[in-house]
């Protein structure tokens, strides 16, 4: 007989589960994308034009949807992290709806007004 504990699968299918994985998978995506960042970043150390010839892959819409998605992660990430700050350091107690649903709308509105305003 195995001394683990049943694991109650109700929990995954709460709300605040689903915004704890996308905290979580949005964090190890942006960890992915960051050596893509510096490397671009490193290519002004050999001039502006070394930047530019990789600056006009931004012109392409594969990237143009990357950076989206990236926008949205990161408000993802953001919002994600300071619910969990507020849960882990505040007065309050329990998992707050309004919070998870505050991230959700929060991300959709920012990733949207990153495609509006977008070149």
């Amino acid at each position: 007989m195995s001394s683990r504990p049943r694991l109650d699968h109700r929990a995954k299918s709460h709300l605040s589960y689903f915004i704890y994985m996308a905290h979580r998978i949005s964090g190890l995506l942006l960890a992915c994308f960051l050596p893509i960042h510096f490397f671009l970043l490193s290519q002004s150390l050999f001039g502006a034009d070394e930047l530019d010839r990789y600056l006009k892959l931004t012109d392409f819409w594969v990237v143009k949807f990357g950076e989206w998605g990236l926008v949205t992660l990161l408000t993802v990430h953001l919002v994600g992290g300071v619910r969990l700050l507020m849960i882990e350091f505040g007065t309050w107690r329990g998992l707050r709806k309004g919070w998870i649903q505050a991230a959700i709308v929060i991300s959709i509105i920012s990733g949207l007004l990153f495609l509006a305003l977008a070149d």
